[in-house]
């Protein structure tokens, strides 16, 4: 059975991925470092490593014994678009509320 490939929806679905990616984003870190941030285990760590690997967010290369990570952004763009879809009704709610506001204090 073949394994399933993360989205990058899948992937920033679980806040620990998140701070993650936000850690890579900062610097490359090897898996300890990263673990040491988390209240889990380095098993743990390497199956959320795993994920956001398959989303291809992050890229690992063995340096020596250790592992190193980076982040890889391209993917988050399919993310951007997404939201930029629904931007427009944000800003139309916030539009009517403002309209709304600024009507009620005129009476």
């Amino acid at each position: 059975m073949a394994a399933v490939k993360h989205d990058v929806f899948q992937a920033i679905a679980d806040p620990t991925r998140r701070e993650m990616l936000r850690l890579l984003a900062e610097k490359e870190r090897p898996i300890s470092d990263i673990a040491s941030h988390f209240p889990i285990s380095r098993t743990a760590v390497t199956k959320h490593l795993g994920i956001l690997s398959e989303a291809e967010l992050i890229r690992g290369k063995k340096v020596g014994r250790e592992k190193i990570y980076t982040l890889h952004p391209e993917p988050l763009t399919e993310l951007k678009e997404w939201l930029s879809y629904y931007e427009r009704f944000w800003n139309n709610k916030l539009s009517m509320l403002k309209h709304f506001v600024e009507d009620s204090e005129d009476e």
